[in-house]
């Protein structure tokens, strides 16, 4: 790395937030405890799917999460909150070793007297595209869709 990107990266890191620390912990078979190492609530995560989500499901909830969080905004801010949100997340996965996921796509299920969809599918679009922290920490060619069930209604 040259001296220049050094910098470059270094004012990156100044400007932004500070950095996301945690600690995961094996707790036995394929279970393993993660939380921030500044304190506060665990999540466990098992392989088996036993006593917790995957470590590739807990990366499509974090993904569902935070898509969710960015909607959630920017319809209050449109002054047109949402009574209710889930998110189903898919996610395809590589046939070979690593298995990694090739492929995601996201169905947003929102239930709001006066949410517009055309409002809706562009607080979803934003989220996706522009807002979310883990989308944008995925591989960038890695195909991220989504579809919109609106009060019942869907469309995708």
């Amino acid at each position: 790395m040259s001296e220049e990107q050094l910098k470059d990266t270094t004012a990156m890191r100044v400007v932004g937030k500070p950095p996301a620390t945690v600690q995961v912990t094996w707790t036995g078979d394929h279970m393993f405890e993660g939380v921030r190492q500044s304190g506060g609530p665990s999540i466990t995560m098992d392989s088996s799917g036993h006593h917790g989500p995957s470590p590739i499901d807990t990366l499509l909830c974090a993904l569902a999460g935070c898509t969710g969080v960015d909607v959630v905004d920017i319809l209050t801010k449109r002054r047109t909150p949402m009574s209710a949100l889930s998110i189903d997340v898919n996610g395809e996965r590589f046939a070979g070793t690593p298995s990694r996921i090739t492929r995601i796509h996201l169905i947003f299920h929102i239930i709001g007297v006066g949410v517009e969809r055309v409002h809706a599918e562009r607080a979803i679009e934003l989220a996706v595209t522009k807002y979310c922290s883990v989308r944008d920490s995925l591989d960038p060619n890695m195909p991220v869709t989504w579809a919109l069930e609106l009060n019942g209604e869907y469309s995708g």
